[in-house]
């Protein structure tokens, strides 16, 4: 049976169309995958399943006593309780009848006649089994596995949520969603705060989850380990593709050949129909001249060129060193604990750091370190003469909402849009999904993940030796982040990235700086094995 029914669902925003038409059924058991470009309307079809929005016209219909769990990558936690107080909130009648099990306690221990004592202990072994039915006795093993599942130590989980970070205020967020264990999960971005144990942990509960799951992703591993159906929101409509995402690479692909050919038949036709019309409107005007009737030559447009072609040609100009950076006994540590300590490595033209480990190991540390934004505690980092970096996270922090996407991407100080072709950058930032109407609009405007996009286009467009990145994927829709890994390969300079994004790192790094939480670093090549 259907937990959740969207029957012929048009949904329009601030006088924008968002989706059209759109059936979809949501089973026990179901794992859906909803992906779409930056801005498609994920979010609001999500708040429209959710019932936050109303749909303009079809029915989102809701089986009854179906619980909805909602997890959102902007977390809506807040308040003085600690997020074990919250988690532990959730488990009302546990406590309810923990309390009246151990008030029985009491009283069985003062004196009583024996017609009391039965009833007394009757009723305990009715609230025994009632804890064996809603699970009681377990309840504290499930917080505390879910907490530490997703990087909560004992410090952290009993801070007020008001105080901790946005980013931790959002895993909070989710591990109330998986104590919860509703009926239908609808998760948007899950992943983006969690390092690769807590997602492979993730994922692995989520194989396991008996309920359905709906979630929003850009992190293709993830969907290929946890979802059996992807849905696409693409020109405002649905489409559904059996199995994971490497499937639903492959299913479309197919089904773009298909359009291919239907639409190059269909052009043909009308390119026939065209001359038919043309030729009547001729001989209507001069009936006694002969016409030669021409079929237009449908193959003179212009394919456009392979992505690779483009990025190569915004690059042909730039000419990167070979040295770019010497690191010798770096260590950095806070409140006396070492985050890693005598770090040794030198990064050259064409290299591909990944920088991986648990969340809290000092990855993002190394690359504030590396790019002067913290001194080290020893050791030093030596930038080569003439070596400039750009970090994506500082690119970032640092937009000017006031500014319009088109100069803020073209005006960057030593801007490769400067050297190369105009229509060679119009065609690199057409792949990144900017229009000319997206060109004029201002940044303060724009959705995070179009503000990412606007980051990125920056950083591959800057001009420096090195990018730095810490964490690019997790705004990203899968399209702008294929680009940005193509961009990435034929970049001329090296990248250091820290990622627990395994499909990107796999396509992209040569070499692991592995952090083990303890204070080593191990360096070692990239095997495609994370």
């Amino acid at each position: 049976m259907s937990q959740i029914r969207l029957n012929d669902v048009t949904k329009e925003y601030d006088g924008r169309l968002v989706v059209r038409e759109a059936f979809l059924k949501l089973r026990e058991g179901d794992r859906v995958g909803l992906i779409g470009k930056n801005g498609t309307g994920k979010t609001t079809f999500l708040e429209l399943v959710l019932g936050r929005q109303e749909p303009t016209s079809g029915t989102v219909d809701v089986s009854l006593g179906t619980t909805i769990g909602y997890f959102s990558q902007f977390s809506e936690l807040d308040g003085d309780l600690s997020i074990r107080q919250i988690l532990s909130g959730l488990f009302a009648e546990v406590h309810e009848t923990q309390a009246r099990i151990d008030a029985i306690g009491t009283q069985l221990a003062e004196p009583m006649d024996d017609t009391e004592m039965t009833r007394l202990l009757t009723e305990q072994g009715e609230l025994f089994e009632k804890m064996d039915a809603i699970d009681g006795w377990g309840y504290e093993n499930v917080i505390e596995t879910v907490l530490t599942r997703i990087g909560f130590d004992d410090a952290r989980s009993a801070l007020p949520v008001d105080r901790l970070s946005g980013g931790w205020r959002n895993r909070a967020a989710l591990a109330k969603i998986l104590v919860q264990a509703p009926d239908v999960l609808l998760l948007d971005e899950p992943t983006n705060f969690l390092d690769l144990d807590g997602v492979r942990w993730l994922e692995g509960w989520l194989r396991t989850f008996p309920g359905a799951v709906l979630v929003v992703s850009h992190d293709r591993q993830f969907l290929d380990g946890v979802v059996t159906r992807i849905v696409e929101i693409e020109n405002h409509h649905l489409h559904d593709y059996d199995g994971d995402y490497s499937a639903y690479v492959q299913a479309k692909q197919s089904r773009l050949k298909m359009l291919e050919k239907q639409f190059a038949h269909e052009e043909e036709l009308l390119a026939y129909e065209q001359a038919a019309s043309s030729a009547r409107r001729e001989a209507a005007r001069n009936p006694d001249r002969g016409l030669a009737r021409k079929l237009a030559d449908i193959k003179k447009r212009q394919a456009p060129r392979p992505v690779d072609q483009v990025i190569t040609a915004i690059y042909d100009g730039l000419r990167v060193s070979n040295d770019l950076l010497t690191v010798e006994g770096l260590a950095k540590g806070f409140g006396g604990e070492p985050l890693f300590s005598g770090l040794t490595f030198s990064l050259h033209r064409g290299d591909r750091f990944a920088v991986v480990g648990s969340n809290g190991s000092g990855k993002s540390t190394l690359l504030d370190v590396l790019t002067g934004q913290t001194e080290p505690d020893a050791g030093r980092v030596r930038w080569a003469k003439g070596a400039r970096f750009v970090s994506y996270n500082q690119v970032y922090a640092e937009l000017d909402l006031t500014d319009t996407v088109g100069h803020a991407v073209n005006a960057y100080p030593d801007s490769l849009a400067f050297t190369a072709t105009k229509k060679s950058v119009n065609r690199f930032l057409a792949m990144l999904q900017f229009s000319d109407a997206d060109l004029q609009q201002k940044i303060g405007t724009l959705s995070g993940g179009q503000r990412a996009r606007v980051a990125i286009a920056q950083c591959l467009l800057s001009g420096a030796a090195v990018i730095v990145l810490d964490e690019p994927t997790n705004h990203l829709d899968i399209t702008s982040t294929q680009v940005m890994e193509r961009a990435l390969t034929h970049f001329p300079g090296a990248v250091v990235v820290v990622s627990h994004d395994r499909f990107f790192i796999d396509k992209i790094a040569d070499t692991l700086l592995v952090f083990d939480g303890s204070g080593t670093v191990t360096q070692t090549a990239a095997t495609g094995a994370l």
